[in-house]
């Protein structure tokens, strides 16, 4: 039940009560008025009976509207609790995200790097096998290695 439920069910409770009382008052004055003392004693107990049920009832709905405002403190701390938590992890996600784009800039600095060290690794086999045609042409005079009979894409078999 909704604490705005109960609250509109104690009026409604409250506001029969005290038509209740009222219309047993005007009984009683006229009983009074008749002189009928045994209807009067009977109202009486009539009116305590009720007002003894009113009071239980109220005691009840007290015990139930503490039981609602616990529960709702408790629900509250949650929700701070929640919040907090999303608040921590907003804040790693940030740091995530700033600590990513700098391991993505480290990173294609060192893929440039490496795509360099790639083309000066190429610039030095081809430096290389160059020096050794010109070490050929040097010391075996008589190979032209540009000549073209000489042929790079046959393979040499026994020396």
């Amino acid at each position: 039940m909704e604490p705005n439920a109960m609250v509109k069910a104690i009026l409604e409770f409250s506001s029969k009560a005290w038509i209740l009382g009222r219309r047993v008052g005007s009984l009683y004055q006229r009983e009074l008025k008749e002189g009928g003392q045994p209807k009067v004693e009977e109202l009486k107990e009539e009116l305590k009976a009720q007002a003894d049920k009113h009071a239980e009832e109220e005691a009840a709905w007290k015990k139930e509207k503490e039981e609602w405002l616990e529960e709702r403190k408790w629900l509250g701390s949650w929700k701070v609790r929640c919040l907090d938590f999303e608040k921590k992890l907003n804040a790693k996600i940030a740091d995530l995200d700033t600590n990513y784009v700098e391991l993505k800039e480290k990173h294609d600095g060192l893929e440039s790097e490496l795509e360099d060290l790639k083309g000066h690794i190429i610039q030095e086999y081809i430096n290389g096998f160059q020096k050794g045609l010109r070490q050929t042409t040097f010391f075996h005079k008589d190979i032209d290695a540009f000549d073209a009979k000489f042929d790079m894409n046959k393979d040499v078999v026994d020396g």
